[in-house]
């Protein structure tokens, strides 16, 4: 079954959006305190538009899917695997499948768009599978 609905396409397989996406009709996900995602996907990538407020944290994790992203506003402590720097708007970043990660933004609000690939089936479901609670929340 298929058909065209306000996020796009429908399909018994999922939702796979077409064309231009209107994010204020997007169901917002809240993974952990501070942070709204809103994810539109296709058949093989997921868009997630992330908003996070001063201080929220994407507490460190991993997922089996590859990752790259840009930072539209803000600053963010990013840590990939090893590694941590504090990005700023514009900068770029890929993330491998199954490198632990985490995100703090720093200084003020912040917003990130990420890419998925292959799209994230909990994020198609309006829910987290990945991302634990942070301690004492």
């Amino acid at each position: 079954m298929r058909f065209v609905g306000d996020f796009g396409v429908f399909h018994e397989s999922g939702l796979f959006p077409m064309g231009f996406i209107d994010l204020s009709k997007i169901p917002t996900i809240t993974p952990v305190p501070g942070c709204r995602l809103r994810t539109p996907f296709g058949q093989n990538l997921m868009l997630s538009y992330l908003e996070m407020e001063d201080g929220a944290e994407v507490p460190l994790h991993h997922h089996p899917h590859e990752q790259g992203g840009i930072l539209l506003e803000g600053k963010v402590q990013l840590t990939i695997g090893d590694e941590t720097r504090v990005v700023e708007k514009g900068s770029l970043f890929l993330i491998p499948p199954g490198v632990p990660h985490r995100a703090v933004a720093v200084g003020g609000p912040a917003v990130v768009l990420d890419v998925f690939s292959p799209v994230r089936e909990d994020y198609a479901e309006l829910i987290n599978n990945y991302i634990p609670p942070l301690p004492g929340v």
